[in-house]
């Protein structure tokens, strides 16, 4: 369906934040060896989003160069607008483009909602929701003027789909939500330039799930070529959520039902009071089909 020219990156430039380790890393593997110089970042912070440790991502680095692939380290901060912003100009200025952008970087901490704490939800809306918002802002020019680009936001089943949540990760769930409105609207933003917004949803047993070594099952590299395909050329559309887990895929986005005139008629259940509402509630909450 695709020829070999959209599926390769030979002379693009990318970057992948939350890169040293885990699913950050086999994206950045993968994108290199099809032939991308991708600057990998990675803080380096704990597994609970606290701290910074540089020399994971220098060991990461020079693991990838070791097998002649071309990658860069880079640590800055990125939980605010102007470091992100001056990431991307460093970028831009050393490099002369920027093809695409993977936001990875992320940790899973759980606060139930009687403990939960403002910095901690503000430290998690800083990184998993703030922080691609700011990177795809500092590169929209460059993407725009080239008329290409594609951005890859991560969100999660645990805030997508209810069956999944798990207690005390209303933070977290909060800033995976947000991730999806910012794809949803920086996709209609971008159509028009080129500039192609989707998310990923990944599964995958890392350090982040507690798991130091290699795992048994739900590999990293398992989900990179879902990833990958969102950064490439290949995809022209955006606004989807790519649910990706043990190499298998699945994209899905909100649909509004056929024959909706939005928002005077949802062609959907009328009820004129509380008990209107009350007595059909079984026929307003009937499952999607």
């Amino acid at each position: 369906m695709y020829g070999d020219d959209a599926l390769s990156f030979a002379g693009q430039v990318g970057l992948v934040t939350g890169a040293a380790g885990g699913l950050g890393l086999a994206y950045s593997r993968l994108l290199a060896r099809r032939g991308a110089l991708v600057v990998m970042h990675d803080v380096g912070a704990g597994s609970d989003g606290t701290g910074s440790d540089p020399q994971r991502i220098v060991r990461a680095v020079a693991e990838l160069c070791g097998q002649g692939l071309a990658v860069h380290a880079a640590h800055g901060a990125l939980d605010n607008r102007a470091d992100c912003r001056a990431l991307v100009a460093d970028m831009l200025q050393r490099f002369g483009r920027l093809d695409f952008i993977i936001h990875n970087a992320g940790w899973v901490e759980y606060q139930p909602i009687d403990a939960l704490e403002e910095d901690r939800f503000d430290a998690m809306m800083a990184i998993a929701a703030k922080a691609p918002l700011w990177l795809a802002q500092a590169a929209w020019a460059s993407m725009r003027d080239a008329g290409y680009g594609r951005i890859v936001l991560t969100t999660s089943d645990r805030a997508l789909y209810p069956q999944y949540v798990q207690d005390g990760l209303a933070a977290y769930a909060a800033a995976k939500m947000a991730a999806v409105g910012i794809v949803n609207v920086l996709a209609a933003e971008g159509a028009p330039h080129g500039i192609v917004v989707n998310a990923v949803s990944p599964v995958a047993k890392t350090r982040m799930w507690g798991v130091q070594r290699e795992p048994d099952e739900l590999h990293p590299d398992a989900v990179a070529p879902g990833v990958a395909f969102l950064a490439s050329a290949a995809c022209g559309e955006g606004g989807w959520i790519l649910r990706a887990s043990n190499g298998q895929f699945h994209a899905t986005r909100s649909v509004e039902a056929e024959g909706v005139v939005y928002p005077r008629d949802l062609r959907a259940v009328r009820a004129e009071s509380i008990e209107g509402v009350a007595a059909q509630w079984t026929a307003i909450a009937r499952p999607a089909v």
